[in-house]
């Protein structure tokens, strides 16, 4: 009996001394995961409160700005682009029309070389005392040839005459050549050209079949003149 009353009364001790601590340990309260929960949901709450109030200040603040932005600035001192002409484009362009300016008439300057203009020919030698048709034909394409050649090689001014005989063969081709001295111009000049003009035209066409000949004999005159 005694040993059970003994195990009762430490046993109520020991109830008792627990109770105590529990108590004491407010994290270990029971109510103590209410409380923290309780307390969350008042703080989430104040906080959105708080955003939204913010929110419509920021959203006042910006409108009363931009209100007060605009009204400060008057309309008469805003000026346009300088690009931009209210009163008209080109209204104050104050440069006269080309019709207005005077016209003045170029002068021409004279030019220092003036065009020469070139003629030569050679007139036909001793063809009265000639009977053959055949020959006074080809006669005419030998100083044709001659003709075209001294255009050419003329390119000075100096004028004159210079007479030449030379013989052609019967192939075409020029065989001898002569300046007769007492019928020519003493220029250098234009003895060399005529010379050179015979020699440039050569060879000649062959002869026709009526000039049976091995060779021919040609006299011709070639006149430098300037127009």
């Amino acid at each position: 009996m005694f040993s059970d009353r003994v195990f009762q009364i430490t046993l109520l001790i020991s109830l008792i001394t627990h109770s105590i601590i529990l108590f004491q340990n407010t994290n270990l309260s029971i109510f103590s995961s209410d409380k923290k929960e309780q307390k969350l949901e008042i703080s989430y709450v104040k906080s959105s409160e708080k955003i939204k109030d913010n929110v419509k200040n920021r959203i006042a603040v910006k409108k009363e700005k931009f209100i007060k932005l605009t009204s400060k600035i008057p309309t008469k001192e805003k000026t346009p682009p300088p690009f931009i002409n209210k009163e008209g484009v080109f209204k104050n362009n104050k440069t006269p029309a080309l019709r207005d300016l005077s016209f003045v008439k170029p002068s021409f300057i004279k030019p220092d070389i003036i065009s020469i203009k070139k003629k030569i020919t050679l007139p036909p030698v001793n063809l009265d005392k000639i009977n053959n048709p055949s020959y006074i034909s080809y006669y005419q394409i030998v100083r044709e040839k001659i003709k075209r050649a001294a255009y050419q090689n003329y390119t000075r001014t100096e004028v004159g005459e210079i007479y030449l005989s030379f013989i052609i063969c019967s192939d075409g081709y020029l065989k001898d050549i002569r300046l007769i001295e007492e019928k020519s111009s003493p220029s250098v000049y234009l003895r060399e050209i005529a010379l050179k003009s015979v020699k440039d035209a050569s060879a000649f066409p062959n002869f026709p079949k009526d000039l049976d000949y091995p060779q021919l004999s040609f006299n011709v005159i070639i006149s430098f003149e300037i127009e």
